[in-house]
């Protein structure tokens, strides 16, 4: 597992599929490339509150990530994960559930 770290690789991510979630939007994009391992990032906006508020939010997503993308994500693919205002008003576990669904979704529409 990768972490994307540039513009470009945000905006190319950006124009793939959007699953909404009430605590976050996830982003899967198909890379065209052979390599097989799976891009993350994460991205929170001023939006969401102050840096604590946000770095909270980062910390959260991470550790979702760290348990779920092994087991459901999409080899090949970038994933990044957009917080939400409020997202860090929401159980963990609730979250977690919220992840493997948009996972789930985002695994039938590329296998389409």
């Amino acid at each position: 597992m990768r972490t994307l770290s540039k513009r470009s690789e945000f905006l190319a991510a950006n124009r793939g599929l959007r699953f909404p979630m009430p605590g976050f939007v996830l982003l899967v994009r198909q890379r065209d490339d052979a390599d097989d391992a799976m891009g993350i990032g994460y991205t929170v906006s001023k939006k969401v509150g102050n840096a604590v508020t946000r770095n909270r939010m980062k910390r959260r997503l991470r550790e979702l990530c760290r348990a779920a993308l092994p087991e459901s994500g999409i080899s090949g693919a970038d994933h990044v994960l957009i917080g939400r205002p409020g997202g860090n008003d929401i159980v963990f576990a609730e979250l977690g559930e919220q992840l493997n669904s948009a996972l789930t979704r985002a695994a039938k529409k590329l296998a389409r």
